[in-house]
């Protein structure tokens, strides 16, 4: 590739996909350390790309699920015609994420099949479900030319910001003398992904009991499941405890998870952000597949009591659970915190 090509990134809406796509972009920069990279995605996803040195520049797409907003479509497309991008590769399989690069005469589309999207993407690419088995790998292989071999994955590695950790603990006044543990329970799809609050509530017993730091993260979304482990571990007054689901901005969970021991989670973009900032974590997976979506990290360990993967995330167990997640125990989950921890100490 020539050097300080210009790239146009139309990025995934979701955290977690966004984390994964650093994979495509380190390897742009492999093969080019000249490049510019520029991502377009929806707002909520693009304080992640402020923690990736590859982009130069990310821009917010005014979009919304399941909504085209053809007004906005036209005027973000007018302002990056400007721009001179060389080539824009566009990751997620809708036509509508192909619409601005089209609109702005960028002259290499690259993207996979989908949504009739002939013409409007003019460098397209068929999936090879034998080998891009992994959402990461469908990302990055959009980074090479045209029936290239498949690349390595190179592992995402987000920045962390030491300073606003420390930040971050001296307001909520953590003794960082203790060992800390990051507890995860959102995910989004609902409750199908998650594992139960009541089995979650025995881990956080577990680590206080040994008093350690115990931190519930996590969106506004996540405020009713951090609320339901509360109330089933009846801590609320333990100091060690701290609740930050909705009280943090995306980059300071980032720095946060960067500072913990351990960190035990879902299946979700929290799960991919631990993984690149080089946490051991434990992942639970219900209908979704540690195959398909794995974090990327040597220092994980993933646990499922299922096979195979599915697209229909509904709960068949009490609760809206998933009865693979049910099936899963707190002491089976205990032991391997207990593993991983004592592998990276």
């Amino acid at each position: 590739m020539n050097a300080k090509k210009k790239i146009l990134i139309v990025g995934p809406s979701w955290v977690g996909d966004m984390v994964m796509a650093q994979s495509l972009f380190k390897l742009l920069k492999l093969q080019s350390p000249e490049m510019i990279i520029d991502v377009i995605a929806p707002e909520w996803s693009l304080p992640i790309t402020e923690r990736m040195p590859e982009v130069n520049n990310s821009i917010n797409s005014l979009s919304k699920h399941n909504h085209l907003n053809l007004k906005a479509i036209f005027e973000i497309a007018r302002g990056i015609k400007t721009a001179a991008y060389d080539q824009a590769i566009i990751l997620p399989r809708s036509l509508k994420s192909a619409l601005i690069p089209w609109l702005a005469k960028i002259p290499i589309r690259t993207g996979y099949r989908g949504e009739m999207r002939y013409g409007i993407i003019n460098d397209i690419r068929a999936f090879n479900r034998n080998t891009q088995d992994q959402t990461v790998k469908r990302y990055a292989a959009l980074g090479l030319k045209k029936m290239s071999k498949e690349p390595s994955i190179i592992y995402p590695k987000l920045d962390v910001s030491i300073k606003n950790c420390k930040r971050i603990f001296k307001e909520i006044n953590v003794n960082t003398e203790r060992k800390s543990i990051g507890i995860l329970p959102g995910a989004e799809y609902g409750q199908a992904k998650k594992w139960p609050a009541s089995y979650y509530s025995i881990v956080v017993k577990h680590y206080l009991s040994m008093e350690w730091n115990v931190f519930l993260m996590g969106s506004k979304k996540d405020q009713r499941d951090a609320n339901a482990i509360i109330n089933e571990t009846d801590c609320m007054d333990n100091d060690n405890l701290f609740d930050l689901t909705g009280k943090t901005a995306l980059t300071d969970v980032v720095d946060v998870l960067s500072n913990m021991n351990i960190v035990l989670t879902n299946d979700s973009g929290l799960m991919h952000i631990a993984a690149a900032v080089n946490t051991p974590l434990v992942a639970v997976y219900g209908p979704t597949s540690p195959e398909f979506t794995p974090p990327l990290s040597e220092m994980a360990i993933t646990l499922r009591k299922r096979s195979g993967y599915s697209r229909v995330r509904v709960g068949d167990a009490d609760g809206g659970y998933h009865s693979s997640l049910v099936q899963l125990m707190p002491d089976e989950v205990l032991l391997e915190l207990e593993n991983i921890y004592k592998k990276y100490l």
